[in-house]
């Protein structure tokens, strides 16, 4: 198998990446043919999934735009992914041209490009961290010099805990991040869930253990195990509701359906 130039020395090209999967859905370039084929299983069963990744990151910019209205101009992206057109940094600082930005992912490729993408960005870092550690995150040297945690930060968790498994305790690790920010800080998250999807909920399972068959379980959790990622935080109008309901550009019944396949919210730390 021939190594890209962009591909850093050292990973794993035969293996798919759950990053550069999404990287694909997204019509993106930095992903390999064992990313793109393991896509295309997935979408076998869910072929409307590249429709769900636009619907993240349409939220995704939603929530950085709500953000910054409410003053917030300091950001945290876990899983942030494989940067692309119309990424936190470029959002935040269409509207506050001093917004600051740690990204964080755990995936080489998402790291080294992003590294090459901020190269002379002196507002902005990428951390190589697990949301699994939040220590690793907290006690980098990019959230000490771009972010003061004495400050309201929001915290991006956008299709990204739908990748830890309940054995990790995703929800302690939330709590923890949750403890290290100051009071006024925001927490904006996606999560994937069998409710919504608009197809039966055993040909979603057929998609869903392509995740587990690649050693990337995909954590379908209810409505009700997604709100407890919130508690300590008060839930910002509508809730949590599905992606295309949270504060919609455009009407909500002109979206796809499935982008309705999974929920989304944001909530202020007290």
């Amino acid at each position: 198998m021939v190594r890209p130039a962009w591909a850093p020395q050292g990973i794993d090209i035969t293996s798919p990446s759950v990053s550069r999967m999404h990287d694909y859905y997204l019509g993106g370039s930095h992903n390999f043919e064992v990313d793109r084929a393991a896509a295309r299983r997935v979408m076998e069963f869910m072929p409307g999934l590249p429709k769900v990744m636009q619907a993240h990151r349409a939220f995704m910019r939603r929530a950085v735009r709500h953000a910054v209205a409410e003053g917030v101009t300091q950001f945290l992206d876990i899983g942030a992914g494989i940067p692309t057109f119309g990424s936190v940094h470029e959002i935040a600082r269409e509207a506050a041209p001093e917004a600051r930005v740690v990204y964080v992912d755990h995936d080489p490729v998402a790291v080294a490009h992003s590294r090459e993408v901020l190269e002379d960005d002196e507002q902005s870092g990428i951390v190589a961290a697990d949301l699994r550690k939040p220590q690793d995150i907290l006690g980098s040297s990019e959230v000490d010099a771009l972010l003061d945690l004495d400050r309201p930060v929001a915290l991006l968790l956008v299709a990204v805990l739908h990748f830890v498994e309940d054995a990790y305790d995703p929800y302690a690790a939330v709590a923890e991040l949750r403890d290290a920010l100051a009071p006024g800080s925001l927490i904006a998250l996606t999560h994937a869930s069998y409710e919504g999807i608009p197809i039966p909920q055993e040909q979603a399972g057929k998609a869903v253990d392509v995740y587990r068959d690649i050693r990337n379980p995909l954590i379908m959790r209810s409505r009700e195990e997604i709100a407890r990622f919130f508690e300590g935080y008060d839930m910002v109008e509508p809730g949590l509701v599905p992606m295309p309901q949270w504060r919609p550009d455009t009407a909500p019944q002109e979206e796809d359906p499935y982008a309705f396949s999974g929920y989304a919210g944001v909530g202020r730390a007290a």
